[in-house]
């Protein structure tokens, strides 16, 4: 930029020079150009010209980018965050150095954070606001060149991004009604909202009150769940967003032990402790004789027992901060009950009690839950224990309401604190089942993010000292056949879903007794031999896409945690027998995004004293090991090792039924039994299409046709989102959400469709020959009828989503692409419906029949109708008990796992195509007659062609076969209907050798 006019200089100054008496320096100053500076000198009066470089802000800015968050991008050196830092960078200097405002060179991206990946960034301007013209042009070109570096952007992704205090306070502790109050500035106009973790807070109206300018927002009665990123938000061009992170103090937790206690009316002195771990606590209503002593923490109460007297007294443990006073978790009270009695078990802390009495004492310092004690033989004896390690227990807390970006830390501190305390962790159930829950709520979270290499090998070092041989007699108590919390198969599953998470690279893990490889395939085959000590497992699969993503883990103790439990009413062999036990390692293999056919499996044997091996895998619905599609390779007997083929097939019987049943039997009836389905009802769709313009003359004929086309296309279109929805399950489990949510959507409402359109079906039935007198016009009739027939169907659908999608439980997490079963019961949104129109039905057709035999058809109804009528009710005569039947088996396969009810249900079901063309069409004896007559006049046609060609005319027989054709015409039925699922193929599988 060019420097100041000289002369203009001059006269300012000299203006200013006359009116000074001494040597003085003239300053000018510019704001448009870079700092410069002229020195002129004439006579005794110096001039100082200063170019001074513009004042600037730093502006905070954040960017929505398309794209998975990986953990590694949490970590500011990493060369993830590194590399991707470095392309925005560059992208912005090259998009903003055009816009005056700009300083060059100031652009620094701060951060990332998940959602889907939110780049924060930062950059000084001589403006306070990036929501001029020239910036808005500039974005528009950083989009653009963002996606030339590999980077795609989401839709309006800029946002002025500024870190405020929006709290009223310092901390926000539970129960309190948290302020938060933010403050527009000057410069920005805009409509104000608020978002809390990027939902609306105005769709909770009682947890979330908002004042009338919408600068205040109070949050009601908050836990340790309301932490987040609050948001206010100046909608404009650019947002403009004040934000802040605001973490609520965890719930203090004062332990006293038991609330009453007795005590012999002697004299003694009895102990009452107090603890809490993270606040000051005191004992109120103690008189002159009681003594408080503090140590670690806790204050002990030292009371004293008198002859005499005798009666109850009540002490107060509470909190001393006078902020935390009036809340539920502010104080608790013990009860020393003074009796005059003699006890078998005396104790000065835990109280006095008589023989096979029991009572609950407090943990040690440095551990949170509960003992039993049991009165015996005149001591009080530790019956069991619940005491969790406090800082087990703290990471508990902190899971409940993990971050994304905060997994990284997280699971690097419950590795830290699990090594440490490695011994007591793995001797106590508790423990390990507080530890469990916590890697599976990390694995859960992060279903929707990338987990890199470090965050891998933090989760296995915690896992590799929970399935350690140190844990043996702890996981023998867990997996005792009483319980139910199912801690093993929870533990597995949490493995396998977070490493289904994994970054798009190779490496591998290795620890104690766990092995890890993540590998891109370069070849068409796969093959691997595990590393770990005393182990010689050999995973291949024989055929492979190149550059596929494969995931094996290979335990060598898993055997401790899976049990061995009774599945003879459920496998084709009893695992729980006594001679039976798990005889080398354990394997989990993952293939992402792809279809495998076989796996090829080589284990030692662990024990060559067992005999009969069989191969088997995890089976996550039945709990227990399957050998289903596991194969035992005979050739491998003599050498030490067992080799096992396994292969998983996809079952229609899903559908109805919450259980994975693996068997070929079900697959070749699915694919086979779809394939006639589908055909079936594309030739039923061809022949209404030829004879529809017969078949329609009159209103009850035409309604009923109407139906058969729409319950043939309803089912079409969802035995196609059925094959779909297979697919995608068999590529990848647990199912994605993303991916199968609208496979999902459409099989629900294409089947619901097909059942009201059969209800449909009935009411005809029903209205013409139950209400004879009532007159509708036909338009009436089908306006209804597509009303009830996708109307309902779309309405139902619709509430499933919303009332199960936002907890993620509308899908199944398991086994197919279907309707949630054990987290939300969505299944039941289907299952309902269907049986009840199956039971209208049922009604429907009783009455029918009753009236028709009492008193025909009717005398006015015309013959073409009656004739119409009489094929309707004969065909749902037929039907609806062939269908009855297929839903009590579908009600068969929800309640049992027997494969005998699953395989009859898959038959049925699969063939309701071929049974709609059988009895909807085919029987139909006018439809038969029209569709003979247009095959023959098409024949005819081309005749006479051929002879006018060859001979000139000719007889007109073919026209008179035509013309005998009655004028009347059979009616078929619709009330039809079926339903169909997937139980689709592992892509994760869990495999060993018995």
């Amino acid at each position: 930029m060019a420097g100041p006019d000289t002369g203009q200089i001059l006269n300012y100054c000299i203006g200013i020079i006359m009116a000074v008496l001494l040597t003085h320096e003239c300053v000018v100053e510019t704001l448009d150009s870079p700092e410069t500076s002229i020195d002129l000198q004439f006579s005794n009066i110096n001039v100082h010209l200063h170019h001074r470089r513009p004042r600037s802000t730093v502006l905070q800015m954040s960017m929505r980018i398309e794209d998975i968050f990986d953990t590694s991008l949490s970590d500011p050196n990493n060369e993830k965050f590194i590399l991707y830092a470095s392309k925005i960078d560059s992208a912005i200097e090259e998009s903003y150095k055009s816009v005056p405002a700009y300083i060059k060179g100031s652009v620094r991206v701060t951060r990332f954070r998940p959602g889907s990946i939110i780049a924060d960034f930062e950059f000084e301007s001589t403006t306070s606001s990036p929501n001029s013209p020239a910036f808005v042009a500039a974005n528009t070109q950083l989009i653009s060149a963002l996606k030339d570096k590999g980077i795609d952007v989401a839709q309006n992704p800029f946002a002025q991004s500024e870190q405020n205090t929006l709290s009223t306070a310092e901390k926000w502790y539970p129960e309190q009604n948290m302020v938060l109050k933010c403050e527009r500035p000057e410069s920005v106009a805009g409509e104000m909202r608020w978002t809390v973790n990027g939902q609306d807070p105005t769709l909770n109206k009682v947890k979330y009150i908002i004042s009338d300018d919408r600068r205040t927002l109070t949050v009601n009665n908050v836990n340790e769940r309301d932490k987040g990123r609050y948001m206010c938000i100046i909608d404009r061009t650019i947002p403009y967003i004040q934000w802040q992170d605001i973490v609520i103090e965890p719930l203090p937790n004062i332990i006293v032990g038991e609330n009453e206690r007795k005590f012999q009316c002697v004299p003694q002195t009895v102990s009452l402790k107090c603890c809490e771990e993270k606040n000051r606590v005191e004992w109120t209503q103690i008189t002159s004789d009681d003594e408080v002593t503090s140590e670690d923490g806790c204050i002990t109460l030292k009371h004293t027992i008198k002859n005499g007297n005798c009666g109850s007294k009540s002490f107060t443990c509470r909190l001393t901060n006078p902020v935390l006073q009036g809340f539920t978790y502010t104080s608790k009270s013990v009860t020393v009950n003074k009796v005059n009695e003699e006890f078998t078990c005396k104790d000065g802390t835990l109280g006095d009690g008589k023989e096979g009495d029991t009572l609950t004492g407090p943990c040690k310092k440095g551990k949170e839950g509960t003992i039993k004690y049991r009165c015996r033989s005149g001591e009080w004896e530790s019956e069991e224990s619940n005491c969790v390690l406090q800082v087990i227990k703290d990471l508990e807390k902190e899971v409940k309401v993990l971050d994304v970006q905060d997994i990284p830390v997280f699971v690097a501190e419950l590795s830290n604190a699990t090594e440490k305390n490695d011994k007591e962790i793995t001797q106590s159930s508790v423990t390990v089942q507080t530890i469990v829950g916590i890697l599976v709520k990390v694995a859960d979270v992060s279903q929707n993010i990338t987990i890199n290499q470090p965050v891998m090998e933090d989760f296995l070092k915690t896992v590799d000292i929970l399935v350690s041989t140190l844990a043996i007699d702890t996981w023998k108590k867990l997996n005792n056949d009483n319980r139910t919390d199912d801690t093993s198969t929870a533990l597995l599953s949490a493995i396998e879903i977070i490493s289904s998470r994994l970054t798009n690279s190779d490496f591998r893990i290795i620890e104690t007794s766990i092995e890890l490889n993540r590998n891109v395939t370069t070849s068409s085959s796969y093959s691997r031999i595990s590393n770990l000590p005393n182990s010689t497992t050999e995973i291949q699969i024989p055929e492979i896409p190149v550059s596929t993503l494969i995931t094996v883990i290979v335990f060598t103790s898993l055997d401790n945690v899976l049990p061995t439990r009774d599945t003879s009413t459920r496998c084709t062999y009893d695992i729980s027998k006594s001679d039976v036990r798990i005889n080398g390692d354990v394997v989990v293999v993952q293939v992402d995004n792809k279809i495998i056919n076989t796996i090829f499996l080589t284990f030692d044997i662990t024990d060559q004293s067992l005999g009969n091996p069989q191969c088997v895998f995890w089976n996550f619905s039945l709990n227990t090991w399957d050998s289903t599609g596991c194969e035992v390779k005979p050739s491998m007997y003599e050498t030490g090792k067992i080799t096992c083929e396994c292969n998983h097939t996809t079952s229609f019987s899903i559908l109805m039924s919450p259980f994975s049943i693996d068997h070929k039997a079900l697959a070749y009836v699915t694919y086979i039994g779809v394939a006639i389905s589908m055909a079936s009802l594309i030739i039923c769709l061809i022949i209404e299409t030829i004879v529809w313009k017969v078949v329609r003359r009159n209103d009850t004929s035409y309604m009923q046709h109407v139906s058969i086309v729409n319950i043939a296309v309803s089912l079409l279109i969802a035995n196609i989102c059925f094959i779909i929805g297979a697919a995608i399950a068999e590529q990848e489990q647990p199912t994605s959400v993303g991916r199968c949510s609208p496979v999902v959507f459409f099989m629900h409402f294409f089947y619901l469709a097909l059942f009201f359109w059969m209800l449909m079906s009935a009411l005809l039935l029903f209205y013409r020959t139950v209400m004879v007198l009532s007159q509708m016009s036909r338009a009436k009739r089908m306006v209804i009828a597509f009303i009830v027939g996708y109307g309902a169907p779309l309405l139902i659908a619709v509430i499933t989503v919303a009332s199960t999608a936002g907890n993620q439980n509308y899908v199944s997490k398991r086994n197919a692409c279907w309707l949630n079963w054990f987290e939300s019961k969505a299944l039941l949104a289907f299952v309902i419906p269907a049986l009840t129109i199956v039971a209208i039905t049922l009604v429907v057709l009783i009455v029918v029949l009753y009236k028709m035999l009492r008193r025909g058809v009717g005398a006015a109804t015309q013959p073409d109708e009656k004739h119409a009528l009489v094929v309707i009710a004969r065909c749902v005569a037929i039907l609806t008990p062939i269908f009855g039947l297929t839903w009590g088996f579908g009600i068969g396969t929800m309640v049992s796992e027997e494969l005998g009810i699953h395989v009859v249900f898959a038959l049925l079901n699969s063939l309701q195509g071929f049974f709609i063309l059988v009895f909807g069409t085919l029987l139909d004896s006018k439809i038969r007659d029209a569709l003979a007559g247009r095959l023959s006049l098409r024949n005819l046609t081309s005749s006479n062609r051929t002879r006018s060609t060859n001979a000139g005319p000719s007889s007109s027989s073919g026209q008179d076969l035509f013309l005998r054709r009655r004028n009347e015409y059979n009616l078929s039925t619709a009330s039809i209907f079926t339903t169909a699922s997937s139980n689709c193929s592992y892509s994760s599988d869990t495999f060993m050798n018995a």
